[in-house]
């Protein structure tokens, strides 16, 4: 089953998505230095906006990110190991992640979400590319 369709079955779903909030709690909390204090900043800054804010965005686009990841995860499985084909592919991964969140951020109706995003979409493919470990441990957890 690929995430994808574990995302559509409502038992799984709810997991899926807290498995993918706290992977996104543990890059922002792993974060050091200059960028990585701007990326906890804009991270509080977010989730100040209402109570479930980042588990609710999780929860709308992870089957948009799952639509991206899967062709990515396929062809690794193909090679015989998915996980280290998504690490050594992170560029990619990061890319195809992106894309959806590029899309959605002018239809944002938070002016702190758009500014937030604005400041930091200039680190976010790095930042993305070290999450991809996490994410591919997130996508074979979910892979049966």
């Amino acid at each position: 089953m690929s995430l994808q369709e574990a995302l559509k079955d409502e038992s799984k779903k709810a997991a899926i998505v807290a498995d993918a909030v706290k992977l996104v709690d543990e890059e922002v909390a792993s974060k050091s230095g200059l960028s990585g204090f701007a990326v906890k900043k804009g991270y509080d800054a977010v989730k100040s906006i209402k109570p479930g804010f980042i588990q609710e965005v999780v929860n709308k686009l992870l089957p948009e990110f799952a639509a991206k990841m899967e062709p990515l995860w396929q062809e690794g499985k193909k090679e015989g190991a998915p996980t280290i084909y998504f690490e050594k592919n992170k560029s990619k991964v990061a890319d195809s992640l992106l894309s959806v969140t590029d899309s959605k951020i002018d239809s944002a109706k938070s002016s702190i979400v758009r500014s937030t995003y604005s400041m930091l979409r200039g680190s976010a493919k790095k930042n993305v590319e070290e999450a991809v470990p996490r994410l591919s441990q997130l996508m074979a957890k979910y892979d049966a």
